[in-house]
């Protein structure tokens, strides 16, 4: 198949291309900047989606039996693309987020649950509405919380700063709140699964791992993949409502109860997440954490060291 990938040289976009070229398929990637091709040889194409003009000069005479929009975050970033592809494409597959789900009484989270209508991933939702009244077939994906290798977000990377410099792990609540993980590689097998697979059309797909895990418990998990003792881990309770952060994020996660039933995914897709917890976390540290190395940045632990005077 050829392909089109928005988003193809970043973390998702990164994995889905290799895992779409490994399979055999002629992939094209659309990128404002000029990172270079997680593939040699690829044709990259350089276009600001944001810009119609640019991007139908660009786009107006291709056709791509499959469209991924990894990096679409409001219906005013993917419209263009599918009104330029209109009758040029198969299957249209967008990455929404789990984020759109109005909070339960009664979780997991599934795909049939109402969506908040003031979630700050309302633009997602927006477009998934959009494209299911559109006349091109497509899928959505809403993942929890990605992790793994390349992650741009602070998230496993915020445990592990603390852990290697053995400082203590400031968690907001008891710690007791629920959550959830995915791997990005399994992700991106789950994407192309739904490639061009009947049962997809018209879906919307929760992605993530199999376990729920608490907050401490993802603390200790990272613990035990930077091979550290999980037991002699040192973690400390604070309320977030006590401390006006202002704009610092203090804690990389949302403090809620936050996790969905990935069933539908394996029961349609015929997929099954290959990484558990430790495995995946141990992915991150060991090929992506440790070998940036000094590289990374200076780590700023102003916030915690605020939380730990605090609280005494």
């Amino acid at each position: 198949m050829h392909v089109l990938v928005m988003g193809g040289t970043r973390f998702i976009g990164v994995y889905l291309t290799r895992l779409l070229v490994e399979q055999g398929h002629q992939v094209t990637l659309l990128n404002r900047g000029r990172k270079p091709s997680p593939v040699e040889g690829l044709e990259v194409i350089q276009c600001d989606r944001t810009q119609a003009d640019d991007l139908k000069s660009k786009l107006a005479n291709r056709h791509f039996e499959w469209v991924f929009d990894n990096n679409g975050r409001e219906l005013s970033d993917t419209q263009p693309l599918v009104e330029v592809l209109r009758g040029k494409t198969e299957h249209f597959l967008y990455m929404s987020s789990a984020g759109v789900y109005l909070k339960t009484d009664q979780p997991p989270l599934s795909e049939s649950d109402p969506v908040d209508p003031n979630s700050r991933h309302k633009g997602k939702y927006e477009t998934e509405q959009y494209l299911s009244h559109h006349d091109e077939p497509f899928t959505s994906f809403r993942p929890t919380y990605i992790y793994g290798p390349l992650n741009y977000n602070p998230l496993e990377s915020w445990f592990f700063d603390r852990i290697v410099n053995d400082r203590p792990v400031p968690i907001p609540g008891n710690g007791l709140h629920i959550t959830q993980l995915g791997h990005v590689s399994d992700l991106a097998k789950a994407m192309v699964a739904a490639a061009g697979n009947p049962k997809s059309i018209g879906q919307i797909y929760n992605i993530s791992g199999d376990r729920f895990v608490t907050f401490d418990g993802l603390a200790r998990a990272c613990a035990a993949a930077a091979g550290k003792d999980p037991a002699a881990l040192k973690i400390v309770h604070y309320d977030p409502k006590a401390f006006d952060f202002g704009k610092r994020k203090a804690f990389p996660m949302r403090v809620q109860h936050f996790f969905a039933s990935n069933q539908k995914a394996k029961d349609e897709l015929g997929w099954q997440p290959e990484y558990d917890l430790i495995s995946g976390l141990k992915d991150a540290f060991e090929t992506d954490y440790l070998k940036q190395g000094s590289d990374r940045p200076e780590i700023d632990f102003s916030t915690d060291d605020e939380i730990l005077k605090a609280i005494g």
